[in-house]
């Protein structure tokens, strides 16, 4: 009897999250490719693991570093328990971004489902913030100087770019306050926000009836599509799913440790000093640009074309085909390789022939704003973006949402390809480097 409870009460809760049935389509993986309910165990995996790591943690300067060492080297399984804990919250990362794609490039993101590509986004604002405050919390040189960096880049915010620094160290620079704020953010505040927005982001989707529904590209959605019970189809497969994952994740966390370098130490600075891998896109920028252009100008009109992108004015917009059509396929393919080749030259560019070139300099002075400030860089840019836009236009005839695809797909590749030169070929000094 009591087991029977039990069975009850777990298909309520499915049911809770899950409309009773989805359309058969949506059940194919290769559509979906799982990515939600990925995040959700993921979540899980940190959740518990996060609870066991606070049984030996100490939050204090002073304590924080050794209790590290004492959980790896003291503690049966104190290592994988960190290790599980360190890259789950390094693949949510990537799971999350991969399924924002997926969520654009099958335009799930058109009404009725604007208002959740807003949550979705917050949701994966959120867990880019508990990343990083857990990146500072074993206290060594790699997080520190880290934390450090990346804290930094607040000052050049206009207004209360110094007041968040502040805010956010508990004074001017990183210290045990620091470490307090981290730890309790990290710990308590960003889980809790979490929590409720993955429930009212469930609801929503369950609101909508479930994903949208996959279709060809030449045919119209379809008026009655076939259903499928959630119990057993949709349940079995997020199980297979969530068990792949755990097995993977488990495998890895056995075979690599996660980083920990030596104390931190606040008068010792690394030689480079990045910030964490998902900032590096942003650390790039800075080197190329003004930081009020890098830290502001840039990330805020991108972050404002992302977040506006379910209120363009879409004519007929192909709700549950990937990449709108054949011929926004073909143009994403193009605007992809443009943005690969285009990147580094324009990297190269700034780094070895505008920043330190002495036939540059005897016409244009290396002190001169336009280019000590990057404005020259920013031009070009935004004239490249701009042709690119009315060349993309002419040439394919394309729709509004293959256009703004294409531009997306451009502005996603070239910070990607800027998060790559910062992991692999920047070293001693920021400089360009081949790695080996």
């Amino acid at each position: 009897m009591e087991e029977r409870n039990n069975l009850s009460a777990l298909k309520s809760f499915i049911l809770h999250i899950h409309p009773g049935t989805v359309p058969t389509a949506t059940l194919n993986i290769t559509f979906t490719l799982g990515l939600g309910g990925m995040g959700l165990v993921l979540f899980l995996l940190l959740a518990v693991t996060g609870i066991l790591l606070l049984f030996v943690y100490e939050p204090s300067a002073a304590t924080a570093y050794d209790s590290i060492l004492f959980l790896q080297r003291n503690i049966s399984f104190g290592q994988l328990i960190r290790n599980i804990h360190h890259f789950s919250g390094n693949i949510l990362l990537i799971v999350s971004f991969l399924h924002l794609l997926r969520v654009f490039f099958t335009g799930a993101f058109h009404k009725p489902r604007q208002f959740n590509w807003i949550i979705g986004l917050g949701l994966f604002l959120l867990i880019i913030c508990a990343n990083f405050t857990g990146y500072l919390l074993p206290w060594d040189q790699l997080s520190f100087w880290a934390v450090t960096i990346s804290t930094g880049m607040l000052e050049y915010v206009p207004v209360i770019g110094v007041w968040l620094l502040k805010l956010l160290r508990g004074g001017d620079e990183v210290g045990p306050a620091t470490l307090t704020i981290f730890f309790a953010l990290h710990s308590a505040v960003i889980p809790l926000i979490m929590i409720l927005l993955m429930l009212f982001h469930f609801w929503l989707v369950r609101k909508a009836g479930g994903t949208v529904i996959p279709r060809p590209r030449d045919e119209a959605p379809p008026t009655k599509p076939a259903m499928a019970p959630v119990i057993p189809d949709l349940v079995v497969r997020e199980a297979a799913v969530g068990a792949l994952l755990t097995a993977f994740v488990l495998i890895y966390a056995i075979f690599f440790n996660a980083p920990l370098e030596e104390a931190a130490n606040a008068g010792l600075s690394p030689n480079p000093a990045k910030a964490p891998w998902y900032f590096l896109g942003l650390q790039e920028l800075l080197l190329h640009f003004s930081p009020f252009l890098a830290v502001f100008i840039i990330p805020g009109l991108g972050s404002l074309f992302i977040c506006r992108l379910p209120w363009f004015r879409y004519h007929n917009p192909a709700i549950g085909v990937w990449f709108c059509s054949e011929k926004g396929r073909h143009m994403g393919l193009i605007s992809s390789l443009f943005a690969l080749m285009a990147t580094p030259l324009l990297v190269v560019a700034d780094d070895l022939l505008i920043e330190s070139s002495t036939w540059f300099s005897t016409w244009l002075p290396k002190t001169s704003p336009v280019v000590h400030d990057g404005l020259i860089l920013f031009v070009i840019l935004l004239s490249a973006i701009g042709t690119f836009y009315f060349l993309m236009k002419r040439r394919f005839k394309a729709t509004k949402a293959e256009i703004i695809q294409a531009i997306f797909i451009l502005l996603l590749t070239a910070f990607l390809v800027l998060t790559v030169i910062g992991i692999w070929f920047r070293g001693p000094k920021m400089a360009l480097i081949w790695p080996g």
